[in-house]
């Protein structure tokens, strides 16, 4: 988890930031700091979007990288998905397990190390039995 100083830390200067170094080209701003080599600063960048932004992240570490990937709404919703369904299926498995395991009362609620205990507790009956 990022605390909010890093959160800051990693965040890429917004519009406003470079919008003051450019505010005498008239409210237009074409680019970034790439635009400051260009002849006058009011000079029209030649960089596609997408350049400037992979520009902007050659300089980062692998770490910094993945996390500002990882931040991204889309990641965020992809991995609570995929989060979601394996918390289903462990649910699941306690179910099935639960359904295998004799009790008194046979509906009663156990909580997960119930169930694993008493699994553990069953296996040991049943391997006494066999012994027998």
């Amino acid at each position: 988890m990022l605390n909010s100083d890093q959160a800051e830390l990693d965040l890429p200067p917004t519009h406003s930031e470079s919008e003051s170094v450019f505010s005498d080209c008239g409210g237009v701003h074409t680019g970034g700091i790439e635009d400051a080599g260009a002849v006058g600063l009011c000079a029209p960048s030649r960089m596609e979007p997408g350049e400037a932004v992979k520009k902007d992240l050659q300089h980062l570490s692998r770490e910094e990288r993945r996390r500002r990937r990882r931040a991204t709404a889309k990641y965020r919703t992809a991995h609570a998905t995929r989060e979601r369904i394996r918390v289903e299926a462990f649910n699941m498995a306690f179910a099935e397990l639960r359904k295998l395991l004799p009790t008194l009362p046979p509906d009663k609620k156990l909580s997960k190390i119930e169930i694993l205990r008493l699994a553990i507790c069953y296996i040991s009956y049943l391997n006494h039995v066999l012994d027998v």
